[in-house]
């Protein structure tokens, strides 16, 4: 699985482990142990999303400072998609309400969810990646239409990632 999980395995008491000898438990305490790798793993994805949020606030500063006006729009929009994406992953639900109501939960589905998440970290890089590109053009103007509309087609494509969310956990291929 993953290291994240491991370490939440291993952080259980010794109450835990005892109680994980007792029938019907230890099933419910590797899902509970599951939901909460992914919820610290989404609290990565936001966190790391939201030092790419305040570069972006930066890069706009060095717009104005540059005199490049014409691309604040668009980087706004960037950084509200950016914002959306932030949010539904914090909120996003990890096993208990909502997206599982009327499933039954099991092992398979939380691990298809936490792959997926796990996934979500790579646009915090690929983010990082676009900004140095639009950093990089500020002072000159060179490409920076080009670097601008890479970050809101990047910041789209984490939105529309995440929209695909609930049919990946319940194992539904899309057709389109």
């Amino acid at each position: 699985m993953s290291d994240l999980y491991q370490r939440v395995r291993e952080a259980r008491t010794g109450l835990e482990k005892l109680l994980g000898q007792i029938p019907g438990y230890k099933g419910y305490k590797e899902k509970e142990m599951r939901r909460e790798s992914d919820r610290l793993l989404r609290q990565t994805v936001v966190a790391r999303m939201e030092a790419q949020r305040r570069r972006m606030d930066d890069l706009q500063r060095r717009l104005i400072n540059a005199g490049r006006l014409e691309y604040l729009d668009d980087l706004g929009g960037a950084i509200t998609q950016l914002q959306t994406f932030m949010d539904r992953v914090r909120r996003a639900t990890y096993g208990y309400s909502g997206l599982f109501d009327a499933v039954r939960v099991r092992e398979e589905e939380l691990d298809r969810l936490y792959d997926f998440d796990h996934q979500l970290l790579a646009y915090s890089d690929r983010l990082s990646a676009a900004l140095d590109t639009v950093e990089t053009a500020i002072p000159s103007g060179e490409g920076l239409a080009e670097a601008v509309r890479a970050v809101q087609s990047l910041c789209k494509e984490a939105n529309d990632t995440f929209s695909r969310r609930e049919e990946v956990i319940l194992g539904v291929s899309s057709s389109g």
